[in-house]
């Protein structure tokens, strides 16, 4: 299996909530790359779901909280022969590195923005279909007609306070993506069940099919039990369970 799609599935809230920053993230990336007004009315559509995040959850305090425990398994590991140990020494440099700059940042991120008379307009008027017009916020029109460059300026401004959580948050679940080999497995009828040893951390599940194969992955359950279900996707009925045995790859990753 070369050409895979995967589907991940958290197991936990605190990696379902790192997982939807990183999708915003990366969307904020793709959105900068270009240099039209619908361009920077994206980013700052995107922006403001990242902030409604951060208004929800002490992100902070969540990521340090799984750094110190990734920092916590790794030391668990310089006692073993098998391990490059500088190698392993770079990492946890790495993760108390941004650990220190998390510690080091004042306040709730985010909250500079929430208390922009401009973020807080724009997101009112957000919740309504095309609330965000010309008429309705002659502010925000305003700064859209300001050149490229000085639009850019003011997004990398308020994009640059996240870049440690981003970094720290990339970094675990990289770490976690990375922590368990895959295997094979098979779905009878398109259904997969497992259950999954509670005494272990797991955190998150990765589901490969191969790109040609007519399916999706459909997954449920939690840190004691999942099941997949193998979809047979319609544009114009609801997707039924496959009839069929469904060879995929899977990754339980557990770190």
């Amino acid at each position: 299996m070369n050409d895979l799609v995967l589907y991940e599935f958290p197991l936990n809230e605190r990696i379902r909530v790192f997982m939807r920053l990183e999708q915003l993230f990366q969307q904020v990336d793709h959105f900068m790359g270009g240099n039209t007004i619908w361009e920077s009315r994206a980013v700052i559509a995107t922006l403001l779901e990242i902030l409604t995040i951060f208004s929800r959850n002490d992100l902070k305090s969540e990521t340090l909280k799984e750094l110190d425990r990734h920092v916590g398994v790794l030391n668990k590991l310089t006692a073993n022969d098998n391990i490059d140990n500088e190698k392993l020494n770079r990492i946890l440099d790495r993760l108390n590195d941004i650990s220190d700059k998390l510690y080091a940042t004042p306040g709730k991120i985010g909250h500079w923005l929430n208390e922009s008379e401009l973020f807080k307009s724009i997101s009112q008027r957000s919740s309504i279909p095309g609330g965000t017009c010309a008429f309705d916020l002659p502010t925000y029109h305003y700064w859209l007609q300001q050149g490229d460059a000085r639009r850019r300026e003011d997004l990398a401004s308020w994009l640059a306070p996240f870049a440690t959580i981003r970094d720290a948050i990339d970094l675990v679940l990289n770490f976690i993506r990375r922590s368990a080999i895959p295997t094979m497995e098979q779905a009878e009828a398109g259904f997969f069940q497992k259950t999954l040893d509670h005494s272990l951390p797991y955190q998150l599940l990765r589901v490969g099919l191969e790109r040609t194969q007519p399916y999706f992955a459909e997954i449920s359950g939690g840190k004691h039990r999942f099941t997949i279900r193998f979809m047979v996707p319609s544009s114009s009925e609801r997707p039924t369970q496959s009839g069929e045995h469904v060879d995929f790859q899977l990754t339980c990753c557990i770190l």
